[in-house]
């Protein structure tokens, strides 16, 4: 029933600035802005996700709410899957006890989000379209879509049966790795990436950081590079016939990451 990512919800204080960030970080540009609940809300098309950048507008709940939620700082807050037959999704996540609020209809979508007390603490929603996203337009050397996103979790166990069982994304990795348990579901052509982590403390997983699909990685890095971005060199990824590297800054606090994928995918 969940067909793939809608999209990523990244929030900032300064809608702008987080705009012309994202603009320069992808290669694309903002195909839309709105303004909801207090919230305003730039928006960039990708191949295969959206990313939803939001900032406080107007005084109002919404508004109340994010600031709060900005007091741990920008980045990554949620993450919105795409789905098919909305209904049933929603009828079989209260079967399989996730909880779910009730279905909300917007003018070309209705949504509803997934307790986030039964998902862990991350804010997981789903989402079905009346018509497909439209594709913001891509400056050279721009990213293509989303390769990874990535969750952390000091229990794999039980995000396994989250991400797996109640969620029903396909299993394709399980293994240990520099000490670390890594599991990859697969989310339409892209992958949630579970990642153990012993040092969390507090119990509950979190929406991490983000790997973005480029053509090529070394005309990718040139382009970040001139912009004035600071970013690691060109290096081999951990799955064979990939190159990546790593953005330092202008991801309003999201842990980033390029790759170039491997001329075969799984």
């Amino acid at each position: 029933m969940i067909s793939g990512f809608d999209h990523v919800v990244i929030a900032v204080r300064d809608l702008e600035a987080g705009a012309a960030a994202y603009e320069t970080l992808l290669g694309r540009s903002i195909g839309r802005r709105v303004s909801r609940d207090g919230i305003d809300a730039a928006l960039i098309g990708l191949d295969n996700i959206s990313v939803e950048l939001i900032a406080p507008g107007a005084d109002g709940a919404g508004a109340d709410r994010l600031r709060v939620a900005l007091e741990d700082g920008e980045g990554l807050k949620s993450i919105v899957f795409a789905a098919r037959d909305l209904p049933s999704l929603h009828r079989r996540a209260e079967r399989v006890g996730l909880a779910p609020e009730a279905i909300t209809q917007r003018e070309d979508y209705d949504v509803f989000r997934f307790s986030t007390e039964r998902t862990h603490g991350v804010r997981l929603m789903a989402q079905e379209r009346r018509a497909p996203t439209q594709r913001s337009h891509e400056a050279g050397a721009g990213v293509s879509g989303i390769d990874h996103i990535v969750v952390r979790t000091p229990d794999a166990e039980r995000a396994a049966a989250l991400y797996g069982a109640r969620l029903g994304l396909d299993m394709r990795l399980d293994r240990e790795i520099a000490g670390r348990r890594l599991m990859f579901f697969r989310c339409g052509d892209a992958i949630m990436e579970i990642v153990q982590d012993s040092s969390i403390d507090n119990g509950r997983d979190n929406v991490w950081g983000l790997s973005w699909r480029v053509a090529n990685a070394e005309l990718a890095r040139a382009r970040l590079a001139a912009a004035g971005l600071d970013v690691s060199e060109v290096r081999t990824g951990l799955k064979p016939g990939t190159r990546v590297f790593t953005v330092r800054d202008g991801t309003c606090g999201v842990p980033t990451l390029m790759i170039e994928p491997s001329s075969k995918r799984d």
